[in-house]
């Protein structure tokens, strides 16, 4: 009967002793046909034949019919013949050696389909004497112009070499040809055939780390610009061909350090820009972990080194994900702050800064204070201003919070940002219940050290406002400290002589002279008349009349009246009298309102531009970059490049982080310095490049819009 007839029979039966007695009859039919030598209807006699070998049942006296159906002319009678041998043939009998023959006639034919059809079922049944016999015509079809014998061609020389190892030789110089095919089957083939002459031949691996170059071009090809789109999968490009390029690698690399340097960088990269959401990015991202696990690296990158990096890379990756996962590993994380390796160390502090929380916030602040006494200067910046921001987010008490800061300004005061003195100043000044703890604090501080310039100002600052209170000795949270105000200064008039005091520092530190008692007058001539003089524009003063009481206000220009004898007035009012004067003195103007601007914004993230032109010098100006993220995913791998034209001089700060928090969180800021001497139009193009939403995205735009102000 016909074999959609059988395979409904079968189905019907009702149970298995049924089954068995409808299988019976029909291969007794089939062996009467065999026995009657109808070349008709042999194949599909075959063919029932062999749906009852899918059941389970025997089949073993089918073997015969399909070598005559190989030897058959006919495609159809070739087709169910090859079928059956690939399904009722094996090694350990010898009837598959009698279709050696057959299989070598139709790979010379030239038919394509029928060199299929040889080529899979020499790679399924193929024993060693049959890959000996015919290693010739598989090694002729590697370099056919049809891609489809190619690829079978390539899958059973694979077959071959795990066979018979001894047939390497036959399969060098092909390989190398291969390796420039763009078919994806054809290439994925060659790397894994390439794998296994690498494995079972030393010649071979001498041979083909000759080719590791072109390797690793092939995987950054496929790493950065895809190298199939309908290949890849869940965003990652072509994994499987990824994977197998890697084990290769591997082999190349293991104890041989030229190949290793070559594909040290590649390694990295694919580490880095693998995305791990997805399964076919983790299994990428493993097969690069054992890869740099057997390579070596003479210089740079040693195999450790390197996997703690794409280890740490990955926990990045993962902690805005999973946070609480990632907070088991932190005494680990915390460790490779110490590691010499410069790129392993800025990534442990990034993810160290990125698993602060309020739960952990001291002791991970305690450590990332320790590490900035050591810190190489290439990281202060980044390691100070993280500090910053999470003492800012996550700070449990003003007090900590304020001596985050001032340990902080006296580690590494001159990598902090610029805003660093604004906050601490803000910050001090809403504590009432701390003045008189911050000011002693900073006198303290300032007194051991006057080279950090943001701890001078806000130390200068904070005396200005509060220096009543340290001269009372009075506080109930510090040591007991007498101050007199020949000591504040004497402090001061060291600061303001110091080569390394900024021209705002001096300014700040002037504000608190102010404050000093009018016999000091002539030792705040002596100060301004210093100051005058190392700017190089010294200039008599007018002459004073010898008043006791006009002296201070000649000097500093103060419309105010001194005091009457006898009725001394609050220090209080007279910073509110002396104050404002005191700052003109040294042209510390508020510069001229520039109105900020908002230059990009696309799914929640936003780009705003504020500018500042000092007055002191108006050919700078100072560009704050403020990037907000409003969605509800975390902007990631953040970064803003800039350009200007060529008359002018840009200078780019360190940002003060790489991810944009989600919900509006803490912004990240970036500070252009751009020097425009010649007051040219001024036109900025940025490019913004970060992962949001699981894309990489990169914009490239030019602001023409400056305001006027920016460069008149």
């Amino acid at each position: 009967q016909p074999a959609p007839h059988l395979i409904e029979e079968i189905r019907g039966a009702k149970t298995q002793a049924q089954e068995r007695e409808v299988i019976q009859k029909e291969c007794a039919h089939i062996r009467a046909s065999f026995r009657d030598g109808d070349p008709l209807h042999r194949h599909r006699q075959l063919a029932k034949l062999l749906y009852v070998h899918m059941l389970g049942y025997p089949a073993h006296f089918g073997q015969m019919e399909c070598l005559k159906l190989i030897a058959s002319p006919r495609f159809t009678d070739k087709r169910v013949g090859y079928l059956g041998a690939m399904l009722l043939l094996d090694e350990r009998q010898d009837a598959h050696l009698l279709i050696t023959n057959s299989i070598k006639n139709d790979l010379s034919q030239g038919i394509q389909a029928v060199q299929g059809l040889a080529l899979c079922t020499l790679s399924t049944v193929g024993s060693a004497e049959m890959c000996w016999d015919l290693a010739t015509e598989v090694e002729k079809l590697l370099l056919q112009p049809g891609s489809y014998v190619r690829k079978k061609a390539v899958l059973t020389a694979v077959h071959m070499i795990r066979k018979v190892p001894e047939l390497s030789n036959i399969f060098l110089p092909p390989c190398a040809q291969l390796l420039h095919e763009r078919h994806h089957g054809i290439l994925l083939g060659t790397i894994t055939l390439i794998t296994e002459l690498c494995e079972r031949s030393p010649a071979a691996l001498k041979h083909f780390r000759k080719v590791v170059p072109q390797l690793v071009q092939i995987l950054r090809t496929l790493v950065m610009t895809g190298y199939s789109t309908e290949h890849s999968i869940s965003g990652v490009s072509d994994p499987f061909l990824q994977v197998q390029i890697l084990r290769l690698l591997r082999i190349l690399g293991r104890n041989h350090e030229e190949s290793s340097e070559t594909m040290n960088d590649l390694l990295a990269q694919v580490a880095t820009n693998t995305d791990t959401s997805r399964n076919a990015g983790n299994a990428v991202l493993f097969e690069t972990v054992l890869t740099i696990m057997d390579t070596r690296s003479a210089a740079g990158l040693s195999s450790p080194t390197l996997a703690r990096y794409v280890a740490l890379t990955s926990l990045l990756r993962m902690v805005q994900s999973d946070h609480s996962a990632v907070q088991r590993h932190r005494p680990t994380v915390v460790e490779c702050l110490r590691e010499p390796d410069a790129s392993l160390s800025r990534r442990a502090l990034e993810l160290s800064l990125a698993l602060v929380n309020s739960s952990n916030v001291r002791a991970m602040t305690q450590e990332l204070q320790s590490f900035l006494e050591s810190c190489p200067p290439d990281l202060r910046a980044d390691c100070a201003s993280g500090i910053l921001l999470a003492a800012e987010r996550f700070a449990p008490t003003k007090r900590w919070h304020i001596d985050t800061i001032l340990r902080v300004l006296t580690t590494a005061g001159t990598h902090v940002r610029d805003d660093a003195v604004a906050n601490l100043t803000q910050l001090i000044g809403g504590a009432q219940e701390l003045h008189a703890y911050s000011v002693r604090r900073l006198y303290s501080a300032l007194a051991e050290d006057i080279s950090q310039q943001p701890l001078v100002q806000v130390a200068a600052w904070c005396i200005g406002e509060y220096g009543d209170l340290l001269l009372e000795g009075s506080c109930e949270e510090t040591e007991p400290l007498q101050v007199k105000e020949e000591e504040v200064l004497a402090l001061l008039e060291k600061v303001l002589q110091s080569h390394m005091s900024l021209p705002a520092t001096r300014g700040y530190a002037l504000t608190p002279c102010s404050f000093c008692p009018l016999p000091q007058a002539s030792k705040l001539l002596d100060l301004l008349d210093l100051l005058d003089s190392s700017s190089g524009a010294a200039q008599p003063p007018p002459p004073l009349e010898p008043s006791p009481g006009g002296t201070l206000g000649h000097l500093l220009d103060l419309p105010c009246a001194s005091p009457a004898p006898g009725k001394p007035q609050q220090r209080r009012e007279q910073t509110s009298c002396y104050l404002p004067h005191t700052l003109s003195c040294f042209s510390l103007h508020t510069p001229a309102s520039v109105p900020n601007l908002r230059v990009f914004e696309r799914e929640g993230l936003q780009l705003n531009l504020s500018f500042v032109r000092p007055p002191e010098t108006p050919a700078l100006l100072l560009i704050t970059v403020t990037a907000v993220n409003t969605s509800g995913a975390d902007v990631t791998h953040f970064v803003c490049q800039a350009a200007v034209p060529k008359s002018c001089q840009l200078q780019l700060q360190a940002p003060s982080g790489d991810t944009v928090p989600a919900q509006g969180g803490l912004p990240v800021t970036q500070l252009l310095r751009i020097f425009n001497p010649n007051k040219a139009p001024l036109r900025l193009k940025l490019r913004l490049t970060y992962h949001h939403l699981g894309q990489s995205v990169q914009e490239i735009f030019e602001v023409n819009n400056l305001p006027a102000e920016t460069w008149q």
